[in-house]
């Protein structure tokens, strides 16, 4: 059968995408998820279903690719979460629910991107949300995604100790960080609802599972995108140890910003020298497919949390972080500060007993990675690196603010709550060339991979998709997750994943 389009990858925005544009009963819609697909959502497994746990991150869970890159040369290479299941990423996250602030926005907009400046993405914020606290021009209504922060819950001890440090040291509050003044300390937006983690697979893709012109296939694995003189044709894809291929003149690639520049190079869609090396025909040199990759570097402090303190999971309960602009930066809101104490709310690290952490998050790095082929088989994951702290700005605002979160740690606010700093010891805090070599070797990663197609006009060598999202020189491919954004917003990329999803189903049909 051949489909109208096919959608390869479920995650946050390719169910999106799949849901959205099988509204139209006259398009067929094929969605390929190379997890497992879960119809029954009443049976979803407890990793998934239950947002109290992280455990789907662990790298032996069968729903995550449990992928391994380069973070520093002091760490070598990682576990890296990625969601294989169907939901994505958004089935194995913390449900932090933060958009970019409007300045990301407007600064893809300065860079050539008229078509993403904040006026023009909010629509699809809102389209795709009920925000259940909120209620203002600049949040949704009616969307399939609901939003809360919380209201009325007794915050956590841990939350409430460091919102007080952050007033002590002089930070404003923010009660909306999703709207136009999203800086100071406040509560964090969650797409959690009593317990349960609210993907779009949840969300958008289930609603519309009944609708006949809608074709949901798990445990599909896709190889590679097949172009015949520049028009997509299909898919190339293996499920139960059979290759086979699915036709379609549109497809829309929403694997990832690390899986998707794997297909692309695989279809032989990338930099011209590395598809030579590995004896792929380039149907296209195109130089920024893997380039670019952006991520938020996550440095934390750490101490030994009193006897009697209750800590509870920080997963669906009350958050609280702090948006800040780093001393000597141009650029607004480039650092983050949050705090945990059962696993980090970022990595989705466990943490040992009785430890608590406030970490320090680089919204804007300036340093980028990059992603690039390590074999001709599909079976073999890509090679990454995040190249951290590349570039001597990310290091010195990293240093800044781990001492700035000392300081938080030594106000009041946690006299009662501390038994003291564990990591770093004064020795290293005393000297920079110390502290530096610690954060190297300490430093976490978000799951907020981006930016290896980026977005880009025709005057950037480097773009990958045009405004439409559409990959450039080719007709009827498009892509549509967190890869084509051209820097990491300053927030979560979840929420910017699902914006995108929304937008290119519109422009895809």
């Amino acid at each position: 059968m051949k489909y109208d389009v096919i959608v390869v990858g479920g995650g946050s925005a390719g169910s999106v995408v799949a849901a959205r544009m099988a509204e139209d009963p006259d398009t067929t819609v094929l969605l390929l998820e190379a997890g497992t697909d879960y119809p029954d959502l009443a049976n979803l497994p407890e990793d998934i279903q239950n947002g109290h746990t992280r455990t789907a991150e662990d790298e032996r869970s069968e729903h995550n690719w449990a992928l391994r890159g380069t973070i520093t040369e002091e760490q070598g290479e990682i576990h890296v979460a990625q969601g294989k299941v169907i939901g994505g990423g958004g089935s194995i996250n913390g449900q932090v629910f933060l958009r970019g602030i409007p300045q990301d926005f407007d600064d893809w907009a300065s860079w050539g991107n008229e078509e993403w400046s904040y006026t023009k993405v909010l629509p699809y914020f809102r389209k795709a949300e009920t925000d259940l606290d909120i209620k203002d021009d600049f949040h949704g209504t009616d969307g399939p995604l609901p939003i809360s922060r919380k209201v009325g819950e007794t915050w956590p001890v841990i939350q409430s100790a460091f919102h007080t440090a952050c007033l002590q040291n002089g930070f404003d509050t923010t009660d909306d960080m999703n709207g136009v003044e999203p800086t100071g300390v406040g509560v964090v937006p969650m797409n959690n609802q009593k317990g349960v983690r609210m993907s779009t697979a949840i969300t958008h893709l289930a609603p519309m599972r009944h609708h006949l012109n809608l074709t949901i296939r798990g445990n599909v694995f896709a190889r590679k995108i097949l172009i015949e003189n520049r028009q997509v044709t299909g898919v190339e894809v293996e499920s139960g140890g059979e290759v086979f291929t699915v036709e379609s003149n549109k497809v829309v690639l929403s694997a990832g910003a690390l899986k998707s520049p794997h297909i692309l190079m695989l279809s032989g869609i990338g930099p011209k020298d590395q598809l030579d090396e590995y004896g792929i025909d380039v149907l296209q040199n195109t130089p920024g497919v893997g380039a670019n990759l952006r991520n938020h570097p996550i440095s934390p402090i750490s101490f030994r949390v009193k006897e009697g303190i209750k800590l509870q999971p920080d997963a669906s309960g009350v958050r609280i972080a702090l948006r800040y602009t780093a001393k000597g930066s141009d650029d607004s809101n480039d650092m983050m500060m949050t705090t945990s104490s059962l696993f980090s709310p970022f990595t989705g690290e466990m943490l040992p007993d009785r430890i608590g952490r406030i970490s320090c998050v680089i919204e804007l790095p300036a340093g980028a990675g990059f992603v690039r082929l390590n074999s001709a088989d599909p079976a073999v994951q890509p090679k990454f690196d995040y190249r951290y702290f590349s570039h001597p700005e990310d290091m010195r605002r990293m240093r800044d603010g781990i001492r700035l979160a000392v300081k938080m740690l030594e106000t009041d606010a946690y006299k009662d709550v501390s038994d003291g700093r564990v990591t770093p010891t004064e020795e290293i805090l005393a000297d920079d060339d110390a502290l530096d070599l610690w954060i190297r070797q300490t430093v976490g990663s978000a799951r907020h991979v981006s930016g290896t197609c980026k977005i880009g006009p025709d005057s950037d060598p480097m773009a990958v998709v045009d405004q439409q999202c559409r990959v450039k020189g080719l007709q009827g491919l498009w892509i549509a997750d967190s890869s084509v954004m051209p820097q990491v917003p300053r927030a979560n990329a979840n929420a910017t994943a699902i914006m995108i999803g929304e937008r290119v189903a519109e422009w895809a049909a």
